[in-house]
């Protein structure tokens, strides 16, 4: 095997592929990249972790086609600290030489035929926004969690309804949902997939715009998401198990809402939790005109700041983890926030609001549970 390519063709080419290299594999040939070249002229990259796999290709000066097993690891930071010249990759013996301008590498080859063979791309079954859905992703996968003795609360739950998709995550502490359009395959199409969010977050991030094309498959053998865009193919498999009933905490009505400028009670969220101690509370405390947020119980500290707000009910004050509330607030991405209320101890809703009195941008809501005020 011997090609030479682009040295940022190679290092976006590994990059992608190095999401799906385990850092400790269950077996050693699972820490490998597999690299083929073709007689027509393309270079073929894979890696697999028995969950989730990766593929990618480029175009590529071929002078002879072959193929071999690296170790990820290294050929990811040797692609990164490449200098930006074109890059020959040649097979000699049991090694394989990296050979960039003044640069040289060899590294050990792993046996080939011990590597799995990757799961094949589910039918497609419909095409997204790739701008759409980093966007979404990222909204949801915020509030997703991270514990991994609840794993189901790991993935995000994927609803799709002919051209609607619905995303949903939640940590038992927050919720957060997002509504998008797709172009689906199938008009009468309706599932439900369970993905694990750092999956779906790094495919997201790593697809960047353009269509991407989404791919489902489901009941007997792997049940699999697949997503393919510019060359570039991931699958993972679905998680077992019953997410719970969540969409139904939103609240039908809040008789208390107030309205206050996102970016500034982002910044102030952030200037008063300085003080806050470890796992304690930023509170807020709702009146006519304003909110005054304030944090610190102890002697040593204390901070506190009103702003500018809009409030439709009777007066309410409430206590958030200030990261949860800072969290959703920066996944709002809209010029003001409503806070929409039914009691002190019950979760707040936060949705978008392009100016006070205006419309909701209703395809994303959060939902935060109060830390209890000690009377």
């Amino acid at each position: 095997m011997k090609f030479s390519v682009e040295r940022d063709v190679l290092a976006d080419a590994v990059a992608w592929i190095s999401r799906a290299v385990p850092a400790r594999p269950p077996v050693p040939v699972l820490a490998g990249v597999h690299i083929t070249a073709t007689e027509d002229g393309l270079v073929r990259l894979a890696s697999f972790d028995y969950e989730v796999s990766a593929r990618g290709e480029f175009p590529a000066s071929v002078e002879t086609a072959g193929e071999v097993l690296v170790s990820g690891r290294l050929l990811r930071e040797i692609s990164n600290a490449l200098p930006h010249k074109p890059v020959e990759l040649s097979l000699e013996g049991t090694k394989v030489s990296v050979t960039c301008g003044a640069s040289r590498f060899t590294l050990a080859t792993m046996p080939v035929d011990q590597y799995p063979t990757l799961p094949e791309l589910p039918e497609h079954s419909g095409t997204i926004d790739g701008t759409a859905l980093q966007q979404a992703v990222a909204q949801v996968t915020a509030a997703a969690s991270r514990d991994e003795t609840l794993p189901i609360l790991t993935g995000v739950r994927v609803e799709i309804e002919g051209s609607h998709i619905s995303l949903l995550a939640t940590d038992r502490y927050r919720l957060a949902l997002r509504e998008l359009e797709w172009k689906p395959s199938k008009s009468d199409i309706s599932t439900v997939a369970l993905v694990r969010a750092k999956t779906l977050a790094d495919t997201a991030k790593a697809l960047g715009a353009g269509d991407v094309t989404v791919a489902l498959s489901s009941g007997q053998g792997m049940d699999l998401i697949g997503f393919e865009a510019g060359g570039l193919v991931t699958t993972s498999l679905l998680m077992d198990g019953d997410y719970p009933a969540v969409r139904r905490l939103f609240p039908d009505s809040s008789p208390i809402k107030a309205v206050v400028k996102t970016s500034e009670l982002i910044e102030a969220t952030r200037r008063v939790a300085l003080v806050a101690e470890r796992n304690s509370s930023v509170r807020l405390a709702f009146a006519e005109g304003e909110v005054t947020l304030d944090a610190g119980q102890s002697d040593d500290a204390q901070a506190s700041e009103a702003l500018t707000a809009t409030l439709d009910g009777d007066p309410i004050t409430v206590a958030f983890n200030p990261q949860y509330l800072l969290d959703g607030l920066s996944a709002l991405g809209s010029e003001y926030v409503q806070l929409g209320f039914t009691q002190e101890t019950k979760p707040v809703e936060f949705v978008g609001l392009s100016e006070p009195g205006g419309d909701v941008a209703a395809e994303f809501r959060y939902l935060l549970v109060p830390i209890r005020i000690a009377s």
